[in-house]
């Protein structure tokens, strides 16, 4: 079984609604029926290639239909799609493209001169292809010669399995790198199984409809991009507006225009859209949902929603290895600071770091996962799969948090950036949310640097309004007034912006490294 199975079932339901529209240029439009005959196309020419189930394949490749189709096409053929970042230099690039063993890989033509000098180092590579998404009809020449009236290719399809009907959910369809703070990046294997799961789990937290037109702003090599907002959309048979650029004016015109019915994005992008100029003459009413996720919602960001739009966030929780875990609900109360209860079939549990005994409502611990959408394991790295889990297959997720006693949770950060200052431990969201409330500060990262007498020190890292000025003095004083002096911040540290990921999430490893 795939989780394409729904997109499939849909095409026969709603053959001439349009899936995807991308809304700069090139500008594409296709319904369900002619993306299934793209996606069918796409496969033939896979399997010219020489594409067989299980076989890895890479893409870096900009937001395009070419990345969607080559994805979906992989993974109707049984085979293993591989999401990487543009932003991937050659020598990380070698790293992915060498762990996962890709036989193929798709790249932007524009990336050429970079990437091929490191072809000849790949020997389990067969073919790299590159792509121009501003030439789509490139990409339809490669993929035309398979004369498709619909369905697979079945001269070249002899071995390879319809998954539709005899794929085995335990199959890996997606290896994710993880961000590899502790050492070399770790390839999450994501299943069939788990995208499933995930998918029906948020199908029935969001009220997911047909009806619903999903504003799509997220990069898509990512969790919350692909599997959460395309992959929901598509296993809905919804219609997505995909934007291959963020532009905050164009999203607040698109928002408020009555078309969209379901948005999703990350902290940074509702901090610019709360930012843009005018930003309370848009009417969101028509939105039903918008979501947030990928790193902690500030609670500025949470209230300035609520004052400026009139909209409370829905805040929810994932990694990579397991996909959604919690959401605010749908319809109830939308807590701020709490990441909400957990998703239809997911466990959650709070343990000692140490001991690893189940902790009371209330008490920081160690976030553990259970579930169907938990991942199958680390590619060919079983000795950090099985460090990964808990003796009774609980998934240690590796961040803090605490359980209210109706089941909300709150996360207080990772556990590898909790701060121990003389024996005592610090949250570091506990410490941002104060600092955040102070007019200057338009940004903060709080981390641990050693100290010989303490052990860690507390450290802010700062970015101020471009209006505001404000001394470190003054921050400690501020914290100090409403904090715990062993809290507050020993250190501040003034930056023009703070190191982030793709998703807009602040790399406090990076922070550690240079400050430190």
């Amino acid at each position: 079984m795939s989780f394409l199975n729904s997109f499939t079932e849909n095409v026969r339901k709603y053959p001439d609604k349009v899936a995807l529209e991308f809304l700069d240029p090139p500008l594409q439009r296709l319904t369900y029926a002619e993306l299934d005959e793209q996606v069918n196309r796409t496969a033939a020419y896979l399997q010219r290639l020489g594409l067989q189930p299980g076989d890895r394949v890479a893409l870096q490749l900009s937001k395009c239909l070419e990345f969607i189709l080559l994805h979906l096409a992989a993974v109707r053929l049984g085979a293993i799609t591989l999401p990487l970042n543009l932003a991937y230099p050659p020598d990380e690039l070698k790293y992915f493209l060498e762990d996962s063993g890709a036989k193929l890989f798709f790249a932007l033509e524009s990336s050429k001169e970079k990437i091929v000098p490191i072809l000849s180092q790949l020997p389990e590579l067969k073919e790299c292809v590159f792509l121009d998404p501003s030439k789509p009809e490139e990409f339809n020449s490669l993929t035309s010669n398979s004369h498709l009236s619909g369905g697979l290719d079945t001269s070249l399809a002899t071995n390879v399995r319809d998954y539709s009907t005899t794929g085995d959910l335990n199959d890996t369809a997606v290896i994710i790198y993880t961000s590899g703070t502790t050492g070399r990046p770790k390839g999450a294997e994501i299943t069939h199984g788990n995208l499933i799961s995930n998918l029906q789990s948020l199908h029935e937290a969001w009220g997911w409809t047909p009806d619903d037109v999903l504003l799509h702003v997220l990069p898509i090599f990512h969790v919350h991009g692909l599997f959460v907002a395309l992959h929901g959309a598509l296993h809905a048979g919804a219609t997505t507006l995909l934007m291959r650029e963020f532009n905050a004016q164009k999203t607040l015109e698109l928002l408020s225009s009555g078309r969209c019915t379901v948005f999703m994005a990350v902290p940074t992008i509702h901090t610019r859209l709360l930012t843009t100029p005018n930003a309370d003459q848009f009417n969101l009413s028509k939105v039903r949902l918008i979501t947030s996720g990928s790193d902690r919602l500030p609670d500025e960001v949470f209230t300035g929603f609520q004052k400026t739009f009139g909209y409370t966030l829905l805040e929810r929780y994932g990694m990579t290895e397991t996909g959604m875990n919690c959401s605010n609900p749908l319809n109830g109360e939308r807590r701020i600071g709490s990441v909400g209860l957990p998703l239809p079939g997911v466990e959650v549990r709070i343990v000692d770091s140490e001991t690893r005994a189940i902790l009371a409502d209330g008490e920081i611990g160690e976030l553990e996962i259970r579930g169907p959408n938990v991942f199958k394991g680390y590619w060919r790295q079983p000795d950090k799969t099985a460090a990964s889990f808990s003796p009774d297959g609980w998934f240690k997720t590796g961040d803090l948090g605490y359980l209210e006693a109706d089941g909300y949770l709150t996360l207080c950060g990772r556990s590898k950036d909790l701060i121990i200052s003389g024996g005592l431990n610090i949250y570091p969201p506990e410490v941002e949310r104060v600092l955040a409330e102070h007019p200057a500060v338009a940004a903060c990262a709080v981390i641990g640097c050693p100290d010989p007498e303490w052990g860690e020190k507390v450290t802010a890292v700062v970015v101020l309004h471009k209006t505001e000025s404000v001394t470190g003095e003054e921050l400690i004083r501020f914290c100090r007034e409403k904090l715990a002096p062993y809290k507050s911040p020993k250190s501040i540290v003034f930056r023009n912006d703070l190191p982030r990921n793709a998703m807009g999430k602040v790399q406090k490893a990076e922070l550690r490294k240079e400050i430190c």
